[in-house]
Protein backbone atom coordinates (compact mmCIF):
# COMPACT_ATOMS: atom_id res chain seq x y z
CA UNK A 1 0.00 0.00 0.00
CA UNK A 2 1.26 3.56 -0.70
CA UNK A 3 2.50 5.50 2.31
CA UNK A 4 0.25 8.25 3.60
CA UNK A 5 1.39 11.71 2.59
CA UNK A 6 1.46 14.64 4.98
CA UNK A 7 -1.81 16.62 5.03
CA UNK A 8 -1.60 19.83 3.02
CA UNK A 9 -4.27 22.46 2.67
CA UNK A 10 -2.97 24.11 -0.50
CA UNK A 11 0.25 23.30 -2.33
CA UNK A 12 0.86 26.17 -4.73
CA UNK A 13 4.39 25.06 -5.63
CA UNK A 14 3.35 21.90 -7.49
CA UNK A 15 6.38 20.86 -9.58
CA UNK A 16 7.94 24.16 -8.49
CA UNK A 17 5.97 26.02 -11.14
CA UNK A 18 3.02 27.86 -9.61
CA UNK A 19 2.39 30.15 -6.65
CA UNK A 20 -1.34 30.72 -7.22
CA UNK A 21 -4.38 28.78 -8.45
CA UNK A 22 -5.07 28.73 -12.17
CA UNK A 23 -7.28 31.61 -13.22
CA UNK A 24 -9.50 29.71 -15.66
CA UNK A 25 -9.74 26.71 -17.98
CA UNK A 26 -7.20 28.20 -20.39
CA UNK A 27 -4.51 28.66 -17.77
CA UNK A 28 -5.20 25.16 -16.43
CA UNK A 29 -4.73 23.77 -19.95
CA UNK A 30 -1.44 25.64 -20.35
CA UNK A 31 -0.15 24.13 -17.13
CA UNK A 32 -1.40 20.64 -17.97
CA UNK A 33 0.12 20.83 -21.45
CA UNK A 34 3.48 21.87 -20.02
CA UNK A 35 3.70 18.52 -18.20
CA UNK A 36 2.54 16.43 -21.15
CA UNK A 37 -1.07 15.96 -20.05
CA UNK A 38 -2.83 17.41 -23.13
CA UNK A 39 -2.98 16.09 -26.70
CA UNK A 40 -4.14 18.42 -29.48
CA UNK A 41 -6.32 16.88 -32.20
CA UNK A 42 -6.89 18.75 -35.46
CA UNK A 43 -9.67 18.14 -37.96
CA UNK A 44 -12.04 15.93 -35.95
CA UNK A 45 -15.70 16.30 -36.94
CA UNK A 46 -18.33 17.13 -34.33
CA UNK A 47 -20.47 14.27 -35.64
CA UNK A 48 -19.25 11.12 -33.82
CA UNK A 49 -15.52 11.53 -34.49
CA UNK A 50 -14.78 13.37 -31.22
CA UNK A 51 -16.69 10.80 -29.18
CA UNK A 52 -15.05 7.86 -30.97
CA UNK A 53 -11.57 9.32 -30.49
CA UNK A 54 -12.26 9.87 -26.79
CA UNK A 55 -13.35 6.23 -26.55
CA UNK A 56 -10.27 4.92 -28.37
CA UNK A 57 -7.83 6.98 -26.32
CA UNK A 58 -9.41 6.25 -22.93
CA UNK A 59 -9.83 2.54 -23.64
CA UNK A 60 -6.21 2.34 -24.77
CA UNK A 61 -4.69 3.08 -21.37
CA UNK A 62 -5.53 4.31 -17.89
CA UNK A 63 -5.01 7.99 -17.08
CA UNK A 64 -5.19 9.05 -20.71
CA UNK A 65 -4.35 12.65 -21.70
CA UNK A 66 -6.96 15.34 -22.14
CA UNK A 67 -7.93 15.84 -25.79
CA UNK A 68 -8.19 19.39 -27.14
CA UNK A 69 -10.05 19.33 -30.46
CA UNK A 70 -9.23 22.27 -32.72
CA UNK A 71 -9.60 23.08 -36.40
CA UNK A 72 -13.10 21.58 -36.30
CA UNK A 73 -14.54 21.41 -39.85
CA UNK A 74 -17.28 23.96 -40.48
CA UNK A 75 -16.45 26.19 -37.50
CA UNK A 76 -14.16 29.16 -36.88
CA UNK A 77 -10.55 28.16 -36.27
CA UNK A 78 -10.57 29.33 -32.65
CA UNK A 79 -13.64 27.34 -31.59
CA UNK A 80 -12.47 24.27 -29.65
CA UNK A 81 -13.80 21.28 -27.68
CA UNK A 82 -12.07 19.71 -24.65
CA UNK A 83 -12.47 16.09 -23.52
CA UNK A 84 -11.19 14.64 -20.22
CA UNK A 85 -10.14 17.79 -18.35
CA UNK A 86 -9.50 16.07 -15.01
CA UNK A 87 -9.18 12.41 -15.95
CA UNK A 88 -5.73 11.61 -14.51
CA UNK A 89 -3.94 11.68 -11.16
CA UNK A 90 -1.62 14.48 -12.26
CA UNK A 91 -4.38 16.67 -13.68
CA UNK A 92 -6.48 16.14 -10.57
CA UNK A 93 -3.54 17.09 -8.33
CA UNK A 94 -2.76 20.10 -10.52
CA UNK A 95 -6.39 21.17 -10.36
CA UNK A 96 -6.70 20.80 -6.58
CA UNK A 97 -3.29 22.12 -5.57
CA UNK A 98 -2.04 18.78 -4.20
CA UNK A 99 1.54 17.46 -4.21
CA UNK A 100 2.60 15.53 -7.29
CA UNK A 101 1.17 12.00 -6.94
CA UNK A 102 2.86 8.68 -7.56
CA UNK A 103 -0.42 6.75 -7.51
CA UNK A 104 -4.15 7.48 -7.63
CA UNK A 105 -4.42 6.68 -3.92
CA UNK A 106 -2.01 9.56 -3.22
CA UNK A 107 -4.65 11.94 -4.60
CA UNK A 108 -7.41 10.19 -2.63
CA UNK A 109 -5.34 10.56 0.56
CA UNK A 110 -4.69 14.23 -0.15
CA UNK A 111 -8.39 14.82 -0.75
CA UNK A 112 -9.28 12.99 2.48
CA UNK A 113 -6.77 15.10 4.41
CA UNK A 114 -8.00 18.31 2.76
CA UNK A 115 -11.57 17.59 3.85
CA UNK A 116 -10.51 17.50 7.51
CA UNK A 117 -9.86 21.24 7.26
CA UNK A 118 -11.88 22.28 4.21
CA UNK A 119 -14.04 25.39 4.58
CA UNK A 120 -16.31 26.64 1.79
CA UNK A 121 -15.42 30.04 0.32
CA UNK A 122 -18.36 31.93 -1.27
CA UNK A 123 -17.82 33.60 -4.64
CA UNK A 124 -17.17 37.31 -5.11
CA UNK A 125 -19.51 39.45 -7.22
CA UNK A 126 -17.81 41.43 -9.99
CA UNK A 127 -19.12 43.51 -12.88
CA UNK A 128 -16.78 42.44 -15.66
CA UNK A 129 -15.04 39.31 -16.90
CA UNK A 130 -13.97 37.54 -20.11
CA UNK A 131 -17.35 35.76 -20.37
CA UNK A 132 -18.90 39.11 -21.37
CA UNK A 133 -16.73 39.46 -24.49
CA UNK A 134 -19.75 38.35 -26.56
CA UNK A 135 -23.46 38.36 -25.68
CA UNK A 136 -26.18 37.09 -28.02
CA UNK A 137 -29.67 38.19 -26.99
CA UNK A 138 -33.15 36.92 -27.84
CA UNK A 139 -33.49 36.53 -31.64
CA UNK A 140 -29.72 36.58 -32.11
CA UNK A 141 -29.30 33.39 -30.08
CA UNK A 142 -28.03 30.52 -32.25
CA UNK A 143 -26.63 27.52 -30.40
CA UNK A 144 -25.60 26.00 -33.73
CA UNK A 145 -22.66 28.40 -33.91
CA UNK A 146 -20.80 26.16 -31.47
CA UNK A 147 -19.28 22.78 -32.48
CA UNK A 148 -21.70 20.78 -30.33
CA UNK A 149 -20.83 17.08 -30.60
CA UNK A 150 -23.00 14.08 -31.32
CA UNK A 151 -21.13 11.77 -29.00
CA UNK A 152 -22.44 8.25 -29.66
CA UNK A 153 -23.99 6.66 -32.73
CA UNK A 154 -27.33 5.88 -31.07
CA UNK A 155 -27.68 9.24 -29.31
CA UNK A 156 -30.89 11.11 -30.03
CA UNK A 157 -29.02 14.22 -31.08
CA UNK A 158 -26.20 16.63 -30.27
CA UNK A 159 -25.43 17.39 -26.62
CA UNK A 160 -24.13 20.81 -25.64
CA UNK A 161 -24.22 19.91 -21.95
CA UNK A 162 -22.19 16.87 -20.86
CA UNK A 163 -19.31 18.29 -18.80
CA UNK A 164 -21.48 21.24 -17.80
CA UNK A 165 -22.86 23.16 -14.83
CA UNK A 166 -26.62 23.73 -14.58
CA UNK A 167 -26.89 26.68 -12.20
CA UNK A 168 -30.14 27.24 -10.27
CA UNK A 169 -31.25 29.13 -7.16
CA UNK A 170 -33.44 27.42 -4.55
CA UNK A 171 -36.67 29.46 -4.42
CA UNK A 172 -37.15 28.87 -0.68
CA UNK A 173 -33.67 29.06 0.82
CA UNK A 174 -31.89 31.17 -1.81
CA UNK A 175 -28.76 29.02 -2.10
CA UNK A 176 -27.23 28.37 -5.52
CA UNK A 177 -26.82 24.85 -6.86
CA UNK A 178 -24.48 24.04 -9.76
CA UNK A 179 -24.76 20.42 -10.87
CA UNK A 180 -24.04 18.40 -14.00
CA UNK A 181 -27.04 17.26 -16.05
CA UNK A 182 -27.25 16.40 -19.73
CA UNK A 183 -28.47 19.10 -22.11
CA UNK A 184 -29.52 18.20 -25.66
CA UNK A 185 -29.54 20.70 -28.49
CA UNK A 186 -33.08 21.00 -29.94
CA UNK A 187 -33.01 24.19 -32.03
CA UNK A 188 -31.14 27.46 -32.40
CA UNK A 189 -32.57 28.69 -29.10
CA UNK A 190 -33.86 25.66 -27.21
CA UNK A 191 -32.41 22.62 -25.50
CA UNK A 192 -33.66 19.63 -23.51
CA UNK A 193 -32.75 19.09 -19.86
CA UNK A 194 -32.67 15.63 -18.22
CA UNK A 195 -32.25 15.37 -14.44
CA UNK A 196 -32.39 12.17 -12.39
CA UNK A 197 -35.03 11.95 -9.61
CA UNK A 198 -33.70 12.89 -6.19
CA UNK A 199 -30.87 15.07 -7.46
CA UNK A 200 -30.64 18.57 -5.99
CA UNK A 201 -31.39 20.33 -9.28
CA UNK A 202 -34.47 18.16 -9.78
CA UNK A 203 -35.67 19.07 -6.27
CA UNK A 204 -35.20 22.76 -7.01
CA UNK A 205 -36.98 22.46 -10.36
CA UNK A 206 -39.92 20.72 -8.69
CA UNK A 207 -40.25 23.54 -6.14
CA UNK A 208 -40.73 26.09 -8.93
CA UNK A 209 -43.11 23.84 -10.84
CA UNK A 210 -45.26 23.15 -7.77
CA UNK A 211 -45.70 26.90 -7.46
CA UNK A 212 -46.63 27.09 -11.15
CA UNK A 213 -43.56 29.23 -11.87
CA UNK A 214 -40.83 29.02 -14.51
CA UNK A 215 -37.48 27.76 -13.22
CA UNK A 216 -34.63 30.15 -14.16
CA UNK A 217 -31.26 28.61 -14.91
CA UNK A 218 -27.86 28.95 -16.50
CA UNK A 219 -26.00 26.23 -18.38
CA UNK A 220 -22.24 26.71 -18.24
CA UNK A 221 -20.59 24.73 -21.05
CA UNK A 222 -16.91 25.56 -20.51
CA UNK A 223 -15.25 26.33 -17.17
CA UNK A 224 -12.52 25.62 -14.63
CA UNK A 225 -12.49 21.80 -14.26
CA UNK A 226 -12.53 22.25 -10.49
CA UNK A 227 -16.11 23.50 -10.84
CA UNK A 228 -17.00 20.36 -12.81
CA UNK A 229 -15.42 18.25 -10.07
CA UNK A 230 -17.83 19.86 -7.59
CA UNK A 231 -20.84 19.75 -9.90
CA UNK A 232 -20.47 16.09 -10.85
CA UNK A 233 -20.30 14.80 -7.28
CA UNK A 234 -22.58 14.77 -4.26
CA UNK A 235 -22.23 17.94 -2.20
CA UNK A 236 -24.36 18.49 0.90
CA UNK A 237 -27.81 19.94 0.15
CA UNK A 238 -27.72 23.66 0.80
CA UNK A 239 -23.99 24.03 0.11
CA UNK A 240 -23.24 25.73 -3.18
CA UNK A 241 -20.75 24.05 -5.49
CA UNK A 242 -19.20 27.50 -6.01
CA UNK A 243 -18.44 27.67 -2.28
CA UNK A 244 -17.20 24.08 -2.15
CA UNK A 245 -14.86 24.53 -5.14
CA UNK A 246 -13.70 27.87 -3.77
CA UNK A 247 -12.66 26.15 -0.56
CA UNK A 248 -10.48 23.74 -2.55
CA UNK A 249 -9.11 26.59 -4.61
CA UNK A 250 -8.23 28.63 -1.56
CA UNK A 251 -9.71 31.74 -3.20
CA UNK A 252 -13.24 32.80 -4.14
CA UNK A 253 -14.52 32.47 -7.67
CA UNK A 254 -15.53 35.66 -9.41
CA UNK A 255 -19.13 35.66 -10.62
CA UNK A 256 -21.22 38.16 -12.59
CA UNK A 257 -25.01 38.51 -12.15
CA UNK A 258 -26.77 37.37 -15.33
CA UNK A 259 -28.80 39.91 -17.26
CA UNK A 260 -32.24 38.32 -16.86
CA UNK A 261 -32.32 36.34 -13.62
CA UNK A 262 -29.24 37.63 -11.74
CA UNK A 263 -27.87 34.12 -11.46
CA UNK A 264 -24.09 33.88 -10.89
CA UNK A 265 -22.13 33.51 -14.14
CA UNK A 266 -18.52 32.34 -13.64
CA UNK A 267 -16.62 35.42 -14.82
CA UNK A 268 -13.92 33.33 -16.52
CA UNK A 269 -16.20 30.73 -18.08
CA UNK A 270 -16.17 29.98 -21.81
CA UNK A 271 -19.84 29.57 -22.81
CA UNK A 272 -22.95 30.21 -20.67
CA UNK A 273 -26.61 29.90 -21.69
CA UNK A 274 -29.38 31.72 -19.80
CA UNK A 275 -33.05 30.88 -19.91
CA UNK A 276 -35.79 29.05 -18.07
CA UNK A 277 -37.85 25.89 -18.09
CA UNK A 278 -41.63 26.16 -17.78
CA UNK A 279 -44.11 23.62 -16.37
CA UNK A 280 -45.67 21.61 -19.21
CA UNK A 281 -43.20 22.80 -21.86
CA UNK A 282 -41.60 19.49 -22.85
CA UNK A 283 -39.99 17.86 -25.88
CA UNK A 284 -38.59 14.44 -26.75
CA UNK A 285 -35.10 14.10 -25.23
CA UNK A 286 -32.56 11.29 -25.66
CA UNK A 287 -31.56 8.61 -25.78
CA UNK A 288 -28.02 9.25 -24.59
CA UNK A 289 -25.26 6.76 -23.79
CA UNK A 290 -24.56 7.16 -20.09
CA UNK A 291 -21.73 6.55 -17.61
CA UNK A 292 -22.99 3.09 -16.65
CA UNK A 293 -22.16 2.03 -20.20
CA UNK A 294 -25.76 1.64 -21.33
CA UNK A 295 -28.64 3.47 -22.99
CA UNK A 296 -30.62 2.90 -19.80
CA UNK A 297 -32.98 5.86 -20.20
CA UNK A 298 -34.69 5.81 -23.62
CA UNK A 299 -36.22 8.83 -25.32
CA UNK A 300 -38.76 10.60 -23.11
CA UNK A 301 -40.54 13.93 -22.74
CA UNK A 302 -38.35 16.32 -20.75
CA UNK A 303 -38.43 20.05 -19.94
CA UNK A 304 -37.27 22.49 -22.62
CA UNK A 305 -34.81 25.29 -21.86
CA UNK A 306 -35.87 28.43 -23.73
CA UNK A 307 -32.51 30.15 -24.20
CA UNK A 308 -32.67 33.96 -24.14
CA UNK A 309 -29.01 34.84 -23.67
CA UNK A 310 -25.70 33.28 -24.69
CA UNK A 311 -22.53 34.66 -23.14
CA UNK A 312 -19.21 33.50 -24.57
CA UNK A 313 -15.56 34.35 -24.81
CA UNK A 314 -13.64 34.97 -27.99
CA UNK A 315 -12.50 31.60 -29.38
CA UNK A 316 -14.50 29.63 -26.79
CA UNK A 317 -13.72 26.13 -25.53
CA UNK A 318 -16.70 23.78 -25.11
CA UNK A 319 -16.10 21.12 -22.46
CA UNK A 320 -17.23 17.60 -23.36
CA UNK A 321 -17.70 14.37 -21.40
CA UNK A 322 -18.02 11.04 -23.20
CA UNK A 323 -19.86 8.68 -20.87
CA UNK A 324 -19.74 5.11 -22.15
CA UNK A 325 -18.74 1.58 -21.21
CA UNK A 326 -15.90 2.34 -18.76
CA UNK A 327 -13.25 3.57 -18.81
CA UNK A 328 -14.30 6.94 -20.16
CA UNK A 329 -12.86 10.45 -20.36
CA UNK A 330 -14.26 11.26 -16.91
CA UNK A 331 -14.28 7.93 -15.02
CA UNK A 332 -10.77 8.01 -13.55
CA UNK A 333 -11.12 11.51 -12.14
CA UNK A 334 -14.53 10.76 -10.68
CA UNK A 335 -13.21 7.53 -9.16
CA UNK A 336 -10.58 9.57 -7.33
CA UNK A 337 -13.04 12.13 -5.97
CA UNK A 338 -15.74 9.59 -5.12
CA UNK A 339 -13.17 7.50 -3.24
CA UNK A 340 -12.04 10.53 -1.24
CA UNK A 341 -15.62 11.50 -0.42
CA UNK A 342 -16.52 8.03 0.83
CA UNK A 343 -13.30 7.81 2.86
CA UNK A 344 -14.09 11.19 4.41
CA UNK A 345 -17.67 10.11 5.21
CA UNK A 346 -16.50 6.91 6.93
CA UNK A 347 -14.02 8.79 9.10
CA UNK A 348 -16.56 11.51 9.92
CA UNK A 349 -18.81 8.72 11.19
CA UNK A 350 -16.12 7.94 13.75
CA UNK A 351 -14.76 4.77 12.16
CA UNK A 352 -10.99 4.44 12.43
CA UNK A 353 -8.51 2.16 10.74
CA UNK A 354 -9.37 2.94 7.11
CA UNK A 355 -6.27 2.44 4.97
CA UNK A 356 -7.68 3.00 1.50
CA UNK A 357 -10.86 3.45 -0.54
CA UNK A 358 -11.26 2.96 -4.28
CA UNK A 359 -14.34 3.26 -6.50
CA UNK A 360 -13.47 1.12 -9.50
CA UNK A 361 -13.96 2.45 -13.01
CA UNK A 362 -15.34 -0.94 -14.03
CA UNK A 363 -18.17 -0.25 -11.58
CA UNK A 364 -18.94 3.05 -13.32
CA UNK A 365 -17.33 4.92 -10.39
CA UNK A 366 -20.30 4.04 -8.14
CA UNK A 367 -21.20 0.37 -8.35
CA UNK A 368 -18.09 -1.46 -7.06
CA UNK A 369 -16.43 0.28 -4.12
CA UNK A 370 -13.65 -1.24 -2.04
CA UNK A 371 -12.55 -0.26 1.48
CA UNK A 372 -9.27 -1.44 3.00
CA UNK A 373 -9.34 -1.58 6.81
CA UNK A 374 -7.13 -2.59 9.73
CA UNK A 375 -9.62 -4.46 11.89
CA UNK A 376 -9.70 -3.47 15.56
CA UNK A 377 -12.86 -5.20 16.82
CA UNK A 378 -15.59 -7.63 15.80
CA UNK A 379 -18.02 -5.98 13.37
CA UNK A 380 -15.53 -3.27 12.39
CA UNK A 381 -15.54 -4.23 8.70
CA UNK A 382 -19.33 -4.46 8.46
CA UNK A 383 -19.70 -1.08 10.18
CA UNK A 384 -17.47 0.53 7.54
CA UNK A 385 -19.45 -1.16 4.76
CA UNK A 386 -22.78 0.10 6.10
CA UNK A 387 -21.56 3.68 6.25
CA UNK A 388 -19.97 3.47 2.80
CA UNK A 389 -23.18 2.25 1.16
CA UNK A 390 -25.46 4.70 2.96
CA UNK A 391 -23.46 7.93 2.99
CA UNK A 392 -24.34 10.69 0.54
CA UNK A 393 -21.32 10.01 -1.70
CA UNK A 394 -21.98 6.28 -1.88
CA UNK A 395 -25.76 5.96 -1.86
CA UNK A 396 -26.85 6.91 -5.39
CA UNK A 397 -26.78 4.08 -7.94
CA UNK A 398 -24.60 1.83 -5.79
CA UNK A 399 -24.35 -1.94 -6.05
CA UNK A 400 -21.40 -3.63 -4.28
CA UNK A 401 -19.29 -2.58 -1.30
CA UNK A 402 -16.33 -4.82 -0.52
CA UNK A 403 -14.25 -4.52 2.65
CA UNK A 404 -10.76 -6.06 2.63
CA UNK A 405 -7.89 -6.27 5.11
CA UNK A 406 -5.11 -3.70 5.07
CA UNK A 407 -2.72 -6.08 3.25
CA UNK A 408 -4.94 -5.77 0.16
CA UNK A 409 -4.56 -2.85 -2.26
CA UNK A 410 -8.15 -1.68 -2.91
CA UNK A 411 -7.18 -0.39 -6.37
CA UNK A 412 -5.91 -3.81 -7.47
CA UNK A 413 -8.88 -5.82 -8.75
CA UNK A 414 -6.85 -9.04 -8.83
CA UNK A 415 -6.00 -8.69 -5.13
CA UNK A 416 -9.60 -7.77 -4.28
CA UNK A 417 -10.98 -10.84 -6.08
CA UNK A 418 -8.38 -13.02 -4.35
CA UNK A 419 -9.54 -11.69 -0.98
CA UNK A 420 -13.20 -12.32 -1.86
CA UNK A 421 -12.36 -15.82 -3.05
CA UNK A 422 -10.33 -16.85 0.02
CA UNK A 423 -11.59 -14.80 2.99
CA UNK A 424 -15.32 -14.48 2.30
CA UNK A 425 -17.81 -17.20 3.26
CA UNK A 426 -20.88 -16.32 1.13
CA UNK A 427 -23.33 -17.66 3.71
CA UNK A 428 -21.83 -15.59 6.53
CA UNK A 429 -20.11 -12.61 4.94
CA UNK A 430 -22.46 -11.26 2.27
CA UNK A 431 -25.37 -9.06 3.34
CA UNK A 432 -28.05 -7.69 0.99
CA UNK A 433 -29.81 -4.41 1.71
CA UNK A 434 -33.03 -3.76 -0.18
CA UNK A 435 -34.72 -0.60 -1.49
CA UNK A 436 -31.68 1.69 -1.73
CA UNK A 437 -31.61 4.87 -3.84
CA UNK A 438 -31.07 4.33 -7.54
CA UNK A 439 -32.40 5.96 -10.70
CA UNK A 440 -33.36 5.64 -14.37
CA UNK A 441 -29.72 5.38 -15.47
CA UNK A 442 -29.41 2.07 -13.62
CA UNK A 443 -29.74 -0.61 -16.35
CA UNK A 444 -31.10 -3.15 -13.85
CA UNK A 445 -34.26 -1.08 -13.24
CA UNK A 446 -36.97 -1.65 -15.88
CA UNK A 447 -37.71 1.50 -17.86
CA UNK A 448 -40.74 3.34 -16.56
CA UNK A 449 -40.65 1.76 -13.11
CA UNK A 450 -41.95 4.28 -10.56
CA UNK A 451 -39.70 2.76 -7.88
CA UNK A 452 -36.12 3.90 -8.40
CA UNK A 453 -34.75 1.35 -5.95
CA UNK A 454 -32.07 -1.30 -6.14
CA UNK A 455 -30.35 -3.56 -3.63
CA UNK A 456 -26.82 -3.44 -2.25
CA UNK A 457 -24.47 -6.30 -1.55
CA UNK A 458 -22.04 -5.77 1.32
CA UNK A 459 -19.15 -8.22 1.02
CA UNK A 460 -16.90 -8.76 4.03
CA UNK A 461 -13.72 -10.11 2.44
CA UNK A 462 -11.63 -9.67 5.58
CA UNK A 463 -10.22 -12.45 7.69
CA UNK A 464 -12.81 -13.31 10.40
CA UNK A 465 -11.88 -11.06 13.32
CA UNK A 466 -11.89 -13.93 15.80
CA UNK A 467 -9.41 -15.80 13.59
CA UNK A 468 -6.97 -13.04 12.72
CA UNK A 469 -4.17 -14.56 14.82
CA UNK A 470 -4.59 -18.14 13.58
CA UNK A 471 -5.82 -17.52 10.00
CA UNK A 472 -3.50 -19.29 7.53
CA UNK A 473 -0.56 -17.03 6.67
CA UNK A 474 -0.17 -15.64 3.17
CA UNK A 475 2.49 -17.31 1.03
CA UNK A 476 5.10 -14.88 -0.27
CA UNK A 477 8.61 -13.60 0.30
CA UNK A 478 9.12 -10.91 2.91
CA UNK A 479 9.74 -7.39 1.57
CA UNK A 480 13.33 -7.63 2.83
CA UNK A 481 13.99 -10.86 0.93
CA UNK A 482 12.38 -9.53 -2.24
CA UNK A 483 14.51 -6.37 -2.09
CA UNK A 484 17.71 -8.36 -1.51
CA UNK A 485 17.05 -10.75 -4.38
CA UNK A 486 15.89 -7.96 -6.70
CA UNK A 487 19.14 -6.09 -6.08
CA UNK A 488 21.31 -9.19 -6.66
CA UNK A 489 19.59 -10.09 -9.91
CA UNK A 490 18.78 -6.57 -11.15
CA UNK A 491 20.47 -7.19 -14.51
CA UNK A 492 18.34 -10.21 -15.28
CA UNK A 493 15.13 -8.62 -14.02
CA UNK A 494 15.68 -5.51 -16.15
CA UNK A 495 15.46 -7.70 -19.27
CA UNK A 496 12.26 -9.45 -18.27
Amino acid sequence: MPQEIEPKTIDRTWLGLYDRPHRDLREFLERAESIGEVTRVKGANWDLEMGALAEIVNHKRSEAPALLFEGIPGYPAGFRVLSGSGNSSKRMALMLGFPMPQTAIDVVLAYRDRMKHHKPIPPTLVKQGPILENIDRDEDVDLGKFPVPRVHEKDGGRYIGTEDLVIMRDPDQGWVNASTYRVQLHSKNSAGLWMSPGKHGRQIRDKYFKQGKPCPLLVCCGHDPLLFLAAANEIKFGVSEFDYAGGHRGEPYEVIPSEIHSLPIPAHAEIVLEGEIVPGDVHAEGPFGEFTGYYASPQSEQPVIRVRRVYYRNDPILTMATPMRPPSDMSFGRSIVKSGMIWDAIERAGISGIKGVWCHEAGAMRMFNVISIKQAYAGHAKQAALVATGCQAGAYLGRFVVVVDDDIDPTNMFDVLWAISTRCDPALDIEVIHRMWSGPLDPIIPHGSPANYSSRALIDACRPFERIKDFPPVVGATPELRAKVATKFAGILSKI
